[in-house]
């Protein structure tokens, strides 16, 4: 047997490398994640909405919203220049079906292919290109992706998780995805395997709550399929969410325009449509070619949500397309699976309970003549007994005592991937017992050996003279455990991270304050305090704030010297492998000028202080003054300053924001202070009616 091949009967699950043109995703943002998620108003209901909406829903749609994104950090390091690059990927695989997945970006399926008929059952993404759609940054578009924590894609998109062969239920090699989701501080699984013979891929999915309170989940699971499809779904209404802040029950297919919404492109503008399935309802959603074949996905009762998302066929909504891909290539729709009614809800799991069931997508192929029909029950009743007849229910439900009493706590056989060592570092502070989802000391890394440190001495090492600060953790056993570790000013940096996560800012804004006073360092508690006067309400002093933090770092840092390579600036009297004497214009070092200087020039114009604003920029990198993001911050400062024509030659000549965000309006809002004239398709991402 060949070294990473792993055989069950037909089915092998082995280690492969898909190459694609890909985006590297670049350092994160070195600045603690203290404000809600920027996308977080997209999601939006307003108060006369909620009001009106069912009351469980409504209060799902309140349970534990997030006040910020920590104690994960943003990912916006990314660009838009794409090269061939080795992903690694492992294949499941038996006589029917192939999965290809992608256990270090998010153990996201790229590809399902359909061995009989040749076909590709998803949309698969030919480049990967990160964009700002995940809740903490950096997303892809494309496969099949997990989704959890919060409304919005998971902050795992881009990240590792850990990866091991396990036995299925029926003998055979099952693959085991699973990590700590840090949001909401819980552990999860995912388990695919493909029986022998079989047309359907099978996921088993459990999210665990190991503490003693309640906790909040959110799960959706995403599928792109190809938007030139017919979504078919067991529902005659659904809960239309656009990006005008609405949610209201709408009839499907039809709705009240007469417009026949079951079509992607029929859609002008992007939106949600949640279906409204019966409780009794067996839980699926089909997408179908114009020759009745396609893709369905089906699961056990528990998996109650069901979704379709368009982008629609207004120029936002193609830009978009266009901006997550290449030019040229199809564009998509999702179809979801998801535990509530909506995305904008949040259920609530007892401690010590999990939830867990399973799902699977497969092939269909329904008669075209009713599934396409204008008779939409007819539709529905075909598809249902087509997938009655290739994946009874009862043969679902069976597969899913299978492998939850038979196969979900085994203990993984061999490693084929390594995720990250959040997961170990709260095994070691809560003693906790995970069957099946072994969390080892050995994944500890660098980031968590600050806490390490704290847990086994009661005190949180400060970062090197000069480094930045390590990664917060907020949860509240850390948050005591800093209470009353010795005091110095890394660990009220961190304190206060914690208090501000648990809703405590005055308190928060105290231990920044009392870290300032001994701080040799002392931009990092600057920016904190600069966040807090801005989210009070105090813009002028906010400006003040983000400038000396800006100053304060360069200050630290010392003068750029561009003529020298990085690694010449190391102290030659010091060891080179010891990495707290690291370069001090190395690329972090860079990074963390240009955040805090694009903060700092963002608020201070806010402030009305262009001139302030001005003296900063000529301080920035001129390698992130280049970048587009840049480069638009540019063109705002010039609008500040009254020069307009300056600020329009900026648009003329073209550049592109990479972190762009979902829903984000602000070239449009720039541009139109700039003239009348419509707004360039390229700079067109608006995703809602005008």
């Amino acid at each position: 047997m060949a070294p990473g091949v792993f055989h069950g009967a037909m089915t092998t699950v082995r280690r492969a490398v898909l190459t694609l043109p890909a985006a590297p995703l670049g350092p994160d943002n070195p600045l603690p994640a203290l404000r809600a998620p920027a996308g977080a108003g997209a999601h939006a209901v307003d108060a006369p909405t909620l009001a009106e909406l069912p009351r469980d829903m409504a209060r799902a749609i309140g349970r534990a919203p997030l006040r910020s994104l920590l104690p994960t950090a943003v990912r916006d390091g990314y660009g838009r220049e794409r090269t061939p690059t080795d992903l690694d990927s492992i294949v499941i695989e038996n006589d029917r079906l192939r999965a290809t997945v992608l256990p270090g970006l998010g153990g996201r399926i790229h590809s399902l292919h359909h061995k009989p008929t040749g076909r590709e059952l998803l949309y698969r993404n030919p480049v990967f290109q990160p964009a700002a759609f995940a809740l903490n940054g950096a997303w892809f578009s494309g496969g099949i992706e997990w989704n959890i924590g919060a409304t919005g894609h998971t902050t795992l998109s881009c990240s590792p998780l850990h990866a091991s062969t396990v036995r299925a239920p029926d003998g055979g090699p099952m693959l085991r995805l699973w990590e700590w989701e840090r949001l909401r501080d819980l552990p999860f699984q995912v388990d695919l395997w493909l029986p022998e013979g079989s047309d359907f891929l099978y996921v088993g999915v459990r999210v665990r709550n190991p503490h003693e309170r309640p906790a909040p989940v959110y799960w959706w699971s995403n599928t792109a399929v190809p938007e030139d499809r017919r979504i078919v779904a067991p529902a005659d209404a659904a809960w239309h969410h656009g990006y005008e802040r609405g949610l209201r029950r709408v009839p499907v297919p039809v709705t009240e325009d007469g417009t026949d919404r079951s079509y992607p492109l029929n859609g002008a503008h992007a939106a949600d449509w949640f279906y409204d399935l019966a409780e009794e309802q067996r839980r699926w959603i089909a997408a179908l070619d114009t020759d009745g074949t396609g893709l369905v996905q089906t699961s056990t009762d528990p998996l109650r949500g069901r979704k379709l998302f368009l982008w629609g066929t207004e120029r936002g909504g193609r830009r978009w397309q266009e901006w997550l891909t290449e030019p040229g290539t199809p564009g998509y729709a999702e179809i979801q699976a998801g535990l509530a009614r909506t995305q904008l809800e949040h259920l609530e799991l007892a401690g010590g309970a999990e939830f867990s069931w399973l799902e699977a997508y497969g092939p269909l192929a329904a008669d075209p003549a009713a599934a396409l029909g204008d008779d939409w029950a007819a539709a529905r009743a075909d598809v249902e007994r087509t997938l009655a007849g290739a994946l009874p229910r009862d043969a679902v439900d069976a597969a899913y005592r299978a492998w939850r009493e038979g196969a979900a706590d085994s203990a993984p056989e061999e490693t084929l991937a390594a995720g990250s060592g959040w997961g170990a570092l709260e095994v070691l502070r809560g003693r906790h017992d995970l069957p099946g989802t072994p969390f080892p000391e050995s994944t500890l890394g660098p980031e968590q050996a600050p806490w390490l440190e704290l847990l086994r001495t009661g005190v949180l090492p400060p970062p090197a003279n000069g480094a930045a600060p390590g990664v917060p953790l907020v949860a509240a056993p850390w948050r005591d455990m800093l209470e009353t570790a010795p005091a110095d000013p890394s660990t009220e940096y961190h304190l206060g991270i914690a208090q501000w996560h648990a809703g405590d800012r005055a308190q928060a804004v105290r231990s920044w304050e009392r870290g300032l006073k001994e701080a040799t360092a002392c931009w990092p508690l600057l920016y904190c305090l600069a966040v807090a006067d801005r989210e009070d309400g105090h813009p002028d002093r906010a400006a003040e704030r983000f400038a000396e933090a800006s100053a304060d770092h360069e200050a630290a840092s010392g003068p750029r010297d561009a003529s020298r390579h990085p690694d010449d600036s190391r102290d030659a009297s010091r060891h080179p492998d010891d990495p707290r004497h690291a370069p001090r214009h190395s690329a972090d070092c860079e990074t963390v000028a240009a955040t805090l200087g694009r903060e700092a020039v963002e608020a201070l114009l806010a402030a009305g202080r262009p001139d302030r604003a001005r003296s900063l920029w000529g301080g920035l990198p001129e390698r992130a003054r280049r970048s587009g993001a840049f480069r638009l911050l540019e063109a705002r400062l010039l609008l500040a300053e009254g020069r307009k024509d300056e600020a329009r030659a900026v648009f003329d000549a073209g550049f592109e924001v990479a972190d762009l965000g979902e829903g984000a309006e602000i070239l449009g809002e720039v541009w139109a202070r700039l003239t009348d004239e419509p707004l360039p398709y390229a700079y067109e991402f608006r995703m809602r009616p005008s």
